[in-house]
């Protein structure tokens, strides 16, 4: 077992609950066993702890990053992870780096443009999915007009 610290585990924690809410960090600490403690411990310490802790950028536009890596890499469990938990966060807290339907779509062009048509249109259907699950399904809108 690596030594971490208690203050970076507690801030990787908070951290990570902060973006993704409780109850999918809870299901993925009730998930620790014998095989994947260590890998728990070095993403809270690491990422959420050493990369989301950083001041160089608020956590909305580490949100939006996290979202164009991983779709440009084909990561769909990871995207659909913070697509949904972005749309579920409170928007009133900068902290939980919430998301919209007008970012999700700015994300979306940018990644087809950067990293293949195939990834901005993967990456559309399962935004589409989780909006839908969660009830926020986008208004029609007509095709030929200029603005939605």
């Amino acid at each position: 077992m690596t030594h971490i610290s208690d203050t970076t585990l507690q801030q990787g924690l908070a951290n990570r609950r902060q973006v993704l809410g409780d109850a999918w960090v809870e299901q993925s600490l009730r998930g620790a066993n014998r095989l994947n403690v260590e890998f728990q411990r070095l993403i809270t310490t690491y990422a959420w702890d050493s990369i989301w802790s950083r001041p160089g950028l608020d956590r909305r536009t580490r949100r939006i990053m996290v979202l164009a890596t991983t779709a440009a890499m084909g990561r769909w469990e990871e995207f659909e992870l913070h697509v949904r938990t972005g749309l579920m966060a409170d928007a009133a807290d900068p902290q939980a780096a919430a998301l919209d339907v007008d970012t999700l779509q700015e994300v979306l062009l940018q990644t087809a443009v950067y990293a293949g048509v195939p990834a901005g249109n993967t990456g559309m259907a399962i935004a589409l999915k989780v909006l839908r699950e969660l009830g926020q399904e986008p208004a029609p809108a007509s095709f030929f007009a200029s603005q939605p």
